[in-house]
C-alpha cells in the first residue's frame, strides 16, 4: 500500500475538493471512490486530465 493510497483513504473528501479546484473538467463520476480501487480512480483522473499517474499522485501527496 502506498502513501498516496493511505492519503486517499483517509482524506478523500478534502482531496476530491482540491482535485476539482485544480482540474475543473473532473466530474463526480470521475472522482467516485471505492476502497481497494485506487488505481482505477487514478486511471479515470489521468484519462480526463491528460496528466500522468505520477503527476496525479504527486499532487495528492502535496495536499
Amino acid at each position: 500500500m502506498s502513501a498516496t493510497t493511505d492519503r486517499i483513504r483517509g482524506n478523500w473528501n478534502q482531496i476530491k475538493g482540491k482535485l476539482k479546484e485544480e482540474y475543473g473538467e473532473l466530474t463526480d463520476n470521475d472522482l467516485m471512490y471505492q476502497e481497494g480501487k485506487e488505481d482505477q480512480l487514478l486511471g479515470r483522473i489521468q484519462e480526463r486530465t491528460g496528466k500522468s499517474k505520477q503527476e496525479i499522485k504527486d499532487f495528492i501527496d502535496r495536499i
